[in-house]
């Protein structure tokens, strides 16, 4: 696979083939480049909501300012943030570790009382900015994984995250919505997938030192 050919094959996505779902395969790859992204002390406090079904989809469109994407492509991936992170999803995160890697308790303790403490000093507000952050390094991984695998997607920011979560139920999950990936395949009369990709010269971007 060429993946710089498949990064000029990547555009975001303005009109989705509505006929067309992604096959499970491709969305167990998604949803496995989510988990294994890249996070903050690994710690986790970001999820992935993944919307099928079409009813669920309709009032999403006016919450997300009419845009027909977030109805037309084949899944709305929806990334959460944990509207709190406590100290048990701290303490439960070095326990896995533990478990998985067999790592002595000598070695972890440290680590996990440093993060505590750091998390304890965080307001709420800087808490979920800080999960907030997590969330866009996920959104650019699960973009290049899309275009590699051949899947087309839309990163979207502009949509209103209290209704979404409203109709999404999010709150009993401890959950709130941050930003969307309408994932499928474009369609045909898409005028935007034939514009040439507008960017600076790699020389004005690129610094090496």
């Amino acid at each position: 696979m060429d993946t710089i050919k498949q990064l000029k094959w990547r555009y975001a996505t303005k009109k989705f083939d509505a006929s067309k779902t992604l096959p499970k395969p491709k969305l167990d790859i998604i949803s496995q480049a989510f988990n294994l992204t890249a996070t903050s002390f690994g710690l986790q406090t970001i999820k992935l909501v993944v919307v099928e079904n079409k009813q669920t989809r309709i009032p999403l469109v006016e919450a997300s300012y009419g845009q027909k994407q977030v109805l037309d492509a084949s899944h709305l991936l929806v990334i959460c943030i944990q509207d709190n992170i406590e100290n048990t999803d701290i303490t439960t995160y070095y326990n896995n570790i533990k478990t998985i890697r067999n790592t002595p308790e000598t070695i972890l303790k440290p680590y996990r009382e440093d993060l505590i403490k750091m998390m304890e000093r965080k307001s709420i507000e800087e808490r979920q900015k800080w999960s907030t952050n997590q969330a866009y390094i996920a959104l650019g991984n699960l973009m290049t994984v899309c275009a590699i695998e051949g899947i087309d997607a839309c990163p979207m920011e502009g949509f209103l995250p209290n209704k979404f979560d409203e109709i999404l139920k999010l709150n009993e999950y401890g959950l709130k919505s941050v930003l969307l990936l309408p994932v499928g395949y474009r369609a045909e009369d898409d005028m935007f997938s034939s514009f040439k990709k507008v960017r600076k010269p790699i020389e004005e971007t690129v610094i090496k030192i």
